[in-house]
């Protein structure tokens, strides 16, 4: 299993959010890069990136910062938040992400993820983000009538790399993951399933890693790592070991 250090940027900084409310933010740091270089010197090879004003604005933002941080990060960066365009997902590509997550454009206009994901294989994430199971968008500022599991079922035969499944209501607040809701969606699909939402500490990488053989490929952590409550090498052997 995979643990995916979290960086979420607004304004150049690294923030994080409390249940994906903007006026909700905590600033962590004002180095994206020194803070990618730090998890990375803490044994981390995939990074997840954010960037939280392009999530509203609908196209990149804080490209800065990013390519700040592929410069000082060596392993695999995962970046979403505004890409919801062909010009985009290439450019990012170029760039030297790893893969891209596409979120918004994956309800609105889901040929143009197919032809993402046949287009760059293993390239593609899909998120799917869930407020009380119904899938979230525009950065989380407005709710679908479309269930997480059919959103995700639409992707089955496209040759996304994988899902990755928020639980809006817990992220940034320390609640802990929904575990269960996570391994139901990675049993419902053959997709892989990257965990992501209310990560508390070492407890919640225990429990996702139990889940390894459902189909829960990774977990994506910020605050706690932040926070001081979880050690990112402890959750890095339990992943490696899962």
């Amino acid at each position: 299993m995979i643990v995916f250090p979290a960086i979420d940027l607004k304004g150049g900084k690294v923030v994080r959010l409390a249940e994906g409310d903007m006026d909700r933010a905590t600033i962590y740091g004002d180095d994206p890069a020194a803070q990618a270089a730090d998890f990375a010197a803490a044994g981390a090879g995939y990074l997840h990136v954010v960037d939280l004003d392009g999530a509203f604005a609908g196209e990149s933002v804080n490209g800065g910062a990013v390519a700040a941080i592929l410069q000082r990060f060596p392993g695999h960066v995962q970046l979403g938040g505004g890409i919801r365009t062909r010009a985009s997902v290439e450019r990012w590509f170029d760039l030297g992400v790893s893969r891209v997550v596409i979120g918004t454009a994956a309800l609105e206009d889901p040929d143009f993820v197919r032809d993402a994901a046949r287009d760059f294989p293993g390239g593609i994430v899909v998120a799917v983000d869930a407020k009380d199971g119904l899938v979230a968008t525009k950065g989380w500022a407005s709710v679908s009538d479309v269930t997480v599991v059919d959103l995700a079922r639409r992707f089955e035969d496209a040759g996304v790399a994988s899902l990755l499944f928020t639980d809006v209501g817990r992220d940034g607040l320390l609640k802990g993951c929904n575990v269960e809701a996570t391994v139901d969606l990675a049993r419902a699909v053959s997709i892989p399933v990257i965990a992501s939402g209310g990560v508390k500490g070492i407890g919640d990488i225990h429990l996702l890693a139990l889940h390894a053989k459902d189909g829960v490929e990774g977990v994506i952590t910020g605050r706690a790592l932040y926070d001081g409550r979880l050690d990112l090498s402890s959750a890095l052997s339990i992943a490696a070991a899962a």
